[in-house]
């Protein structure tokens, strides 16, 4: 096999690729954001043409993803945790329809929100859905579990969920890589109507949904990312699930003294948990994420001491960690030489020059006869207008929540209420909240801060450039309210000018500063300079 210096990310992508991809979905969400951006760039993909397209939104992502699995190929589509939210309809639906091409979901989870809003587990989406989920340990698993996952898929007929979290995806290792395969040629469903979720045939397929969940409870018994490491000491059995077995044995350089069940493959291998409680006299339960393991074994074993996250034996909050673990097992914590201050954490700020921070001088400037709490953003760099110097922001919530939450407050009376939401955001999922203001002719100001990306996870395309104007003018929004301007400081007195006028409107108004994100345009230029 030639080995391969990959990162999570990279190695779920390069394991697609070689298991006979036809398409990828997704939206950039960290830690996921690698996938994608790697089967754009690589090779093979690009030589046949593999769909490697960004989609408007995590649910548009995952039904194209289920449509190309209805076509017979092989699809996957990738979003971090809470993207799953946002595409749960079609995934939680896709468990009932089945798949017909293999058809792999990746949930890239954030334990301690690096980047997100929370640290929500998605194995528990899994387990609702009711389909298998992957769990892998290290990069050379996430490899295998994405190769031999589709045909898992279209074994049995459904979708899987593949979770990692954000030091998996985030970290490199040596990958072995197997034999590329030749993608799946273009077959219908043999059942024409079983895409088709009216009740009647929604009861049949959820029947044969609940009769493969013992196949699926057979495949993690025998599964080999569900191994069973014995040892002479049964004081204390562990069980270690995906990344977490890694924490455990920088623990035990020559090898745990106690018994170990691995776990990479759910549902839980229930004979092994039993033979690991039989011969133990307590369970410690190692997780990245929530306590979604602990909490089915306390229904399977009500009066078996297990320790974890729910009993404090590790925190409830926050990502995973050999000292963690250690502390856990009884050892004395080592926490490490002191951080210089040199590079101690700092808040994070905008860059040098970026757009959005003349969007909010201007809101600040525009702000003061009315006072602090009028403004509502959104998921975006733009988000850092909560912080000093700015400290306008008021709220952050979730994908287009800032249009939502400004028609909120406006119907309960605020004013002015102002929404202040990214172009690409505003495309994910603002563009409903905006069709229900102009529906309503409800009194606020939408700022769509114009940088033609999606800059926070690293200057994507967005499906906005070149077509603000023409949206907000087909939803409704009156055209001689719809502004543009570009935000520099030789237009600051006109961009207050513009707001004054707009906040004072009793109807809806868009505001939209356009200026490209640094970022991208610097990229641009140091390219355009390698090309002359």
């Amino acid at each position: 096999m030639q080995q391969l210096l990959l990162l999570g990310d990279e190695a779920i992508a390069q394991g697609a690729i070689d298991a006979g991809l036809s398409g990828i979905y997704a939206y950039p969400g960290t830690p996921s954001t690698e996938i994608m951006e790697y089967v754009q760039h690589n090779e093979v993909a690009l030589s046949r043409k593999i769909h490697s397209k960004w989609s408007a939104n995590e649910k548009t992502a995952m039904e194209s993803a289920i449509g190309m699995s209805y076509a017979g190929k092989r699809a996957i589509v990738c979003m971090k945790h809470v993207g799953l939210n946002v595409a749960a309809d079609g995934f939680v639906n896709a468990a009932v329809t089945g798949a017909n091409g293999g058809l792999i979901v990746v949930a890239a989870d954030d334990p301690s929100m690096h980047s997100s809003q929370n640290e929500q587990d998605s194995r528990f989406y899994g387990k609702f859905a009711m389909i298998p989920i992957f769990e892998p340990a290290n990069q050379q698993e996430a490899y295998e579990m994405t190769y031999n996952g589709f045909k898992f898929s279209e074994k049995y007929g459904f979708p899987i969920l593949l979770r990692l979290t954000t030091r998996l995806a985030h970290s490199r290792a040596g990958v072995g890589q197997r034999t590329l395969q030749n993608e799946n040629t273009l077959a219908l469903p043999q059942d024409k109507r079983q895409f088709v979720l009216l009740p009647s045939i929604a009861r049949k397929r959820f029947k044969t949904l609940l009769e493969t969940q013992a196949k699926f409870e057979e495949e993690s018994e025998n599964s080999p990312y569900n191994e069973y490491f014995d040892a002479k000491d049964k004081s204390l059995g562990i069980i270690a699930c995906g990344i977490a077995y890694n924490y455990l044995m920088e623990n035990f350089p020559n090898g745990c003294p106690y018994p170990v069940l691995k776990i990479g493959q759910h549902p839980l291998p229930r004979k092994k948990i039993e033979r690991l409680a039989n011969e133990c006299k307590e369970i410690l339960v190692l997780e990245d994420g929530f306590p979604f393991v602990e909490e089915q074994l306390k229904g399977f074993f009500e009066k078996f001491k297990i320790k974890g996250r729910l009993d404090g034996t590790l925190s409830r909050d926050g990502e995973l960690n050999p000292n963690k673990v250690a502390v856990a097992l009884g050892f004395v914590q080592v926490l490490g030489k002191p951080i210089p201050e040199v590079v101690q954490g700092r808040p994070p700020m905008f860059c040098a020059g970026c757009g959005h921070i003349d969007v909010y001088n201007a809101l600040k400037e525009t702000l003061k006869e009315y006072g602090d709490g009028h403004v509502f953003s959104d998921i975006g760099c733009y988000t850092l207008g909560a912080l000093p110097p700015f400290e306008v922001v008021n709220s952050c919530v979730d994908m287009g929540a800032s249009i939502t939450m400004a028609k909120g407050a406006a119907d309960a009376g605020l004013h002015p209420a102002v929404a202040v939401i990214g172009d690409s955001t505003f495309i994910h999922s603002g563009i409903t909240g905006l069709l229900d203001t102009v529906i309503e002719k409800t009194s606020i100001t939408v700022i769509i801060s114009d940088n033609s990306t999606t800059g926070m996870t690293g200057g994507q395309d967005s499906h906005a450039v070149g077509r603000l104007v023409d949206i907000c003018k087909g939803l409704g929004v009156e055209p001689e309210h719809i502004r543009t301007i570009v935000p520099l400081k030789k237009n600051h007195e006109e961009m207050v000018r513009i707001m004054k006028e707009e906040f004072e409107y009793k109807g809806v108004s868009v505001i939209i500063p356009q200026r490209e994100c640094i970022q991208t345009a610097g990229r641009k230029a140091r390219e355009k300079s390698k090309k002359d």
